[in-house]
């Protein structure tokens, strides 16, 4: 993918999301970004595009989307609203077909099952706790995930552990079928997930990442 594409992000300023912007405007792209209140953003960029809106209105999506390439979403769970991933990726997919885009690269949660698990016994029960704890949106994501398996796009789905707010890169490990770790640094995920712009390794698959 060029540099000069713009990439639509959403979740852009939450803990991992303001890694990704920072890495993102490191490697010379332009972004659009979504807001619900774009008044309370502080740092002013030539190159970052503010959207004001909300991941679960269609309409908004459509309007972030508009003249972008890619879209990354590395969306948190709003504290006290009902589970929201499932709905926002389900817009996501629909405005992407709208402006023909094809790349679609998110984050979640380590307990979102696929057919080619073989999860360890840490995993899985950090999965079962999960389930037992966040049912909603444990149950939500899982229908994401779903979402994207029926949908004909070309996402990555990464799984993640605990993300450590730090600017440190350590040595990364990406394995299809288990976690392999138990951390993940913000600044390692930022540039994972912006290589996926141009690696198409990992398309419709769900990979663990974590640090060594």
């Amino acid at each position: 993918m060029n540099k000069k594409n713009k990439i639509a992000v959403i979740g852009g300023t939450g803990k991992s999301g303001k890694y990704l912007v920072k890495e993102l405007l490191h490697k010379g792209y332009c972004i659009k970004l979504l807001h619900r209140n774009p008044e309370n953003i502080s740092f002013e960029n030539p190159s970052v595009e503010i959207v004001k809106g909300d991941a679960r209105n269609d309409q908004s999506i459509r309007t972030l989307l508009c003249g972008c390439q890619a879209v990354i979403s590395t969306l948190g769970q709003p504290k006290g609203e009902a589970s929201i991933f499932s709905q926002a990726t389900k817009n996501v997919i629909q405005a992407m077909k709208v402006h023909g885009i094809r790349r679609y690269i998110l984050t979640t949660g380590l307990n979102v099952d696929t057919p080619f698990d073989q999860k360890s016994p840490k995993t899985k029960f950090a999965t079962d706790w999960m389930k037992t704890n966040y049912q909603e949106t444990t149950t939500d994501k899982q229908l994401e995930y779903n979402t994207l398996l029926n949908s004909d796009i070309d996402w990555t789905l990464i799984r993640l552990p605990l993300i450590e707010q730090t600017e440190e890169r350590r040595e990364l490990l990406v394995n299809l079928n288990d976690c392999p770790g138990d951390k993940i640094s913000a600044a390692d995920l930022a540039g994972f997930l912006t290589k996926q712009l141009t690696d198409d390794s990992f398309i419709k698959k769900a990979p663990f990442i974590a640090n060594v």
